[in-house]
This record gives C-alpha cells, sequence and structure tokens, in this order.
C-alpha cells in the first residue's frame, strides 16, 4: 500500500499542477504558493476582526466606520465560526481552532431553535465543520442531530417544502436560499442512520426544482404557497430588484444547492439543474467581465427616476464568492470542456476576489476579508460592505481549491 501511495506521489509530481477529473488531468491556473498566500492573508486579517469581536457575539458588517454584530440567533452567526475553521484547515494555526471552538459555546443554544430555518449556515457551516476537523462525535453530533430535529420540524408534507420565514404577510414562504440548508440533512442522515432527514431534503429540492425556476433557469426569490393546499399562490422577491428579476445571490444559492444536492444523492435532475443554473449565470450578458456581479442581474431594467435604488450599479462579492466555490464542486461532475469552463470561471472568480478593490488591504474594513458585497438593496440593508458569508464562501473556495492543488478529494464531507 506504501508502494502505491509513493507512485502516486511520483505520477503527481510528474503531472505539474494538475487535478485528475473523470481520469483527465485538468491543469489548474492557480499556484499553490498563490492560494496559500490568500489564506495566510485571510487568517491574518481575520485576527484583527476577532480582536473586535465580543465574545458571546458574531460579525455581520462593518458599516459607516463601526463594527455590527449579532446574537446567536441571527441566521449568518455560523459563518464566522465556521470561517475560522476553515483557516485552521488552511493554515493549521491552532489559535484559529481555538477560537472557532470558543466561539461554539454561545451558539449551541440555537439547536433548539424552530423558528428559523437557517439552522444548516449557523449549525452546519460551524458545528459541521468542527465535527469534520476535529472527529469530536461526542461533542458536535448531538448538537448536529438536535438541530436537524429543529429544521425538520418546519417541513409540511402539504406544501413538500421546509417553511422558510414565519413574519410578513405570507402565508407559507420558501426562499431559494433555503437549498443551503439540505446537505445539514443529509449529512445528518449519515450520522444517524434515519432517512428521514435524507427525505425531507430531496423532496424540498424537488418541490423547489418545480416550481422556483423560469424558463432561462433562473430563480424567483420567494415561492408563497397555500399551507393548507400546498398550491403556488404568488412568486415574489424580497432582496431582488423586482419580482421577476434574477437576484444574483440567489442564483448562487440555487448554483450551490443543486450541486451539491447531486452530490448527496446523484440524481441526474439534479445535476441537469445546477448545469442550466451555472449556463444562465456565466452565459449572462450583463455579467462583467471580471465575473463578479451586479447585485441583480435585471438591475439596467429600473426605471432611472425610481429613487428606491439611487446606485443600481453596486457589485455583489458575496455572490461571486458562492459562484466560485459552486463551479469548483460542479467540475468535478462534469466532463471535458464543460469541467474546464467551470474551473476556469471558478479560477478567474478567486483570483480577481483576491485582489483590489474586491480584497480588503490588512487592518481595513474592519478585519472582514473581502469588501463590496449588498445584502438587501431594495431594503436599504447592508449596501456596499463587507459581509461574513461572503468571507465564508470565499474562504471555502480557496480550501477546496487547496485540496485539488494537493491531490486531495475536494469535497470532505463530515459524516464518516
Amino acid at each position: 500500500m506504501r508502494f502505491r501511495k509513493q507512485i502516486f506521489m511520483i505520477l503527481w509530481a510528474a503531472l505539474g499542477t494538475g487535478t485528475l477529473v473523470h481520469g483527465q488531468t485538468v491543469k489548474l491556473k492557480l499556484s499553490k504558493e498563490f492560494v496559500q498566500q490568500q489564506l495566510d492573508a485571510a487568517a491574518k486579517q481575520i485576527k484583527v476582526l476577532d480582536k473586535e469581536t465580543p465574545a458571546d457575539k458574531f460579525p455581520k458588517t462593518f458599516e459607516n466606520g463601526k463594527e455590527v454584530f449579532s446574537s446567536s440567533s441571527w441566521w449568518c452567526s455560523g459563518f464566522y465560526p465556521g470561517t475560522l475553521f476553515y483557516l485552521y484547515e488552511g493554515t493549521k494555526d491552532p489559535d484559529l481552532l481555538k477560537k472557532a471552538e470558543d466561539k461554539l459555546t454561545h451558539l449551541e443554544k440555537e439547536k433548539n431553535n424552530k423558528g428559523t430555518h437557517d439552522l444548516g449556515f449557523m449549525l452546519f457551516c460551524s458545528f459541521g465543520n468542527a465535527l469534520r476537523l476535529t472527529g469530536n462525535t461526542q461533542q458536535y453530533e448531538p448538537v448536529l442531530t438536535i438541530g436537524a430535529n429543529s429544521l425538520a420540524s418546519r417541513y409540511s408534507p402539504k406544501t413538500k417544502t421546509i417553511r422558510s420565514w414565519d413574519h410578513g404577510s405570507w402565508d407559507y414562504p420558501v426562499i431559494i436560499d433555503n437549498m443551503m440548508n439540505l446537505e445539514f440533512l443529509t449529512q445528518v442522515s449519515k450520522i444517524t442512520g434515519d432517512k428521514k432527514y435524507y427525505d425531507i431534503a430531496v423532496t424540498h429540492a424537488e418541490t423547489t426544482l418545480k416550481n422556483h425556476f423560469r424558463k432561462d433557469y433562473s430563480s424567483y426569490h420567494v415561492i408563497d404557497y397555500d399551507k393548507n393546499t400546498g398550491k403556488v399562490r404568488a412568486k415574489k422577491t424580497h432582496q431582488g430588484a423586482f419580482d421577476e428579476s434574477a437576484w444574483s445571490r440567489g442564483q448562487g444559492w440555487a448554483l450551490y444547492g443543486y450541486t451539491m444536492m447531486y452530490r448527496e444523492t446523484k440524481k441526474k435532475e439534479f445535476l441537469k439543474q445546477a448545469q442550466q443554473i451555472a449556463k444562465y449565470i456565466l452565459d449572462n450578458p450583463d455579467l462583467p467581465s471580471d465575473l463578479i456581479p451586479y447585485w441583480d442581474f435585471d438591475k439596467d431594467k429600473i426605471a432611472a427616476s425610481d429613487k428606491m435604488y439611487p446606485n443600481k450599479d453596486l457589485r455583489d462579492v458575496s455572490a461571486a464568492a458562492l459562484y466560485a466555490s459552486a463551479l469548483l464542486e460542479l467540475s468535478q461532475y462534469t466532463k471535458d470542456g464543460e469541467s474546464a469552463l467551470y474551473l476556469d470561471k471558478a479560477e478567474t472568480m478567486i483570483k480577481n476576489l483576491s485582489e483590489a478593490p474586491y480584497l480588503a488591504a490588512y487592518g481595513q474594513n474592519g478585519g472582514y476579508i473581502l469588501q463590496h458585497s449588498v445584502g438587501a438593496l431594495p431594503l436599504n440593508s447592508e449596501i456596499d460592505v463587507p459581509l461574513t458569508y461572503a468571507d465564508y464562501y470565499y474562504v471555502e473556495a480557496l480550501v477546496r481549491y487547496k485540496r485539488l492543488l494537493d491531490g486531495e478529494p475536494m469535497i470532505k464531507e463530515i459524516a464518516k
């Protein structure tokens, strides 16, 4: 066995910087030195943020020269510890591991929170990475299992979806973001051996595929269902430019979600959906040449007189970070030119995110790694600021790419 490993490493070295996809060697354009430099710089930067962060609070953004934090119940609370875990993986700095684990003590209570669909973001990005990197099943598996039960409690057999919000005038709202919480359920199914979590995730993805997409494979943001019949009442937006627009980050949630669900299920309809979403994004004439999207693909359809959008030409770095991470994974499930295209576009996004104007200078930007994201322009919320989830998916993309460079599986699951 040791001899086989030695032969593999010799062949890997002979191939140069490349990766095997479907038995073919694909040349990687970003060097080990470049990727490691970005991870080291990100780790240094996030320690600036850590010094400003209260022990029981979680970073949201840096706005008007001030740090903005949240309690553990905010939907973004899991991203900061998750980023620390990824940076520990990428740098082996034990201080980052300690900081991440310390943060979990203030997040654990959210395992009992049945009032949100965002438990995948909150618990899987944090405790999931903790379990994967430490192997501490006794400490982390119960948190994940209880949390998955809380998320599953929001599933309705009538709508065949997990309810998103409990607020507003909606009857039974489901947002495209909810696709991102399904990995939590599929992984807990593997941990526990209980198929109910997997079944809920698959059914939700199938229902979303049926109702959330237009003919061009762009996604609506919100589908409002009749909670009694399961029929679609309305197709709306909450953060996009208008109901029929393609909100850029929403397309990222969809791309990432269906790529991941193909990995988890091997259902070809999920792979096809991910490919079509990728095509919509990458072929879109409104995607800038540097591949960092505007906050909405249809922002040019907003009337010039609309005072709701004083600056409609803002980029959303968080969407680009999502695209990069998702496209890296999608390149592993597709072949030939298509696989090479996804890899190439992801590399371009990573490279461009790793420099000005998107990468913040050390000690600036409140300690956040990336700048120029948009939370919700129609709500005048988090406009052209750093966002904790932009940092998370950027670092995730770097770590995934590092694994490719090291000849390792790009996806590492928490379930053994």
